[in-house]
């Protein structure tokens, strides 16, 4: 009985030194600045939390301590003060007003899409996404990449640890550019999906017969992962989102590249914005 209560113990301590998953306590700052807007009022809010908390915590054990029965307080026998009813009611009123002005003015811009440049049609499916590039009439899935996909079958032989980026990968990136203010569209065809990259500050519903609209202006070139957030069946842990932002130089040579593949005209009256991409790699 005592070895197993060691063994016990020693796995306890040893547990957090091997433990790989990865510890995210906050909200990202993200690469868009509704993201950022987004973190800066999570972090005004939770230091608001904790003036709370300290104020009222220490006011309880400051009154537990000073006055307790062991020292032979007795309790006042007032029921109600107006002066304190009024500072405790119009206190906490003032605060969430403050909290609520700049959260508001925020969720309006996050759900302005005028002036978009582009615009991307999400839908989600059982179990994977379909990307379509209204401005450019590109179209294709997106699925689980298939070295994750295969490690995640029992049986399968394959350490998951030696997959890079392990049920976060695809087969195909959502490619789009930075400095760019991007309109999405997100619906879905059989059942309510959510699409969710947290580098973009947002995460939006995909729902039969519905479209929802959002936008994203990235600043930072990189790769950007996220996942579905919504329960969908029994591979909704299996449908992750990989955004790729390119400079848009770089992004007009993957839309060349990409209509070529798909046999489209690489010059064309709805794609404007790639004729001088087109013309250098015709030449």
């Amino acid at each position: 009985m005592t070895d197993l209560k060691n063994l016990l113990i020693g796995g306890f301590l040893v547990l957090p030194l091997v433990a790989e998953a990865e510890w995210g306590l906050n909200l990202p700052k993200g690469v868009t600045p509704i993201s950022r807007e987004v973190y800066d009022l999570h972090m005004i809010v939770l230091w608001i939390c904790v003036a709370i908390g300290v104020v009222v915590f220490g006011a309880m054990f400051y009154a537990m301590f000073a006055y307790r029965k062991s020292k032979g307080v007795q309790a006042e026998g007032w029921h109600e003060n107006s002066l304190v009813e009024a500072v405790w009611t119009i206190i906490p009123l003032l605060i969430l007003v403050g909290i609520a002005i700049p959260a508001t003015y925020t969720l309006i811009k996050m759900e302005d899409v005028s002036n978009s440049e582009m615009t991307v049609k999400v839908t989600g499916y059982q179990w994977m996404w379909k990307y379509d590039y209204v401005d450019s009439d590109l179209s294709f899935y997106s699925k689980l990449s298939d070295d994750s996909n295969l490690a995640r079958r029992k049986g399968s032989g394959v350490d998951p640890n030696t997959v890079d980026n392990y049920l976060l990968d695809v087969d195909y990136r959502l490619v789009v550019p930075t400095d760019t203010k991007i309109r999405f569209l997100i619906t879905a065809a059989d059942v309510i999906h959510a699409w969710w990259v947290p580098a973009l500050g947002w995460k939006r519903d995909a729902i039969p017969g519905f479209i929802n609209e959002s936008w994203a202006f990235i600043e930072v070139p990189g790769v950007y992962r996220g996942q579905c957030t919504e329960l969908c069946g029994k591979d909704h842990g299996f449908m992750p989102i990989v955004v790729e932002a390119l400079a848009p130089k770089d992004y007009e040579k993957w839309v060349v590249q990409k209509r070529q593949e798909a046999g489209l005209p690489v010059v064309s009256e709805t794609v404007p914005e790639i004729r001088t991409v087109a013309s250098e790699a015709n030449q």
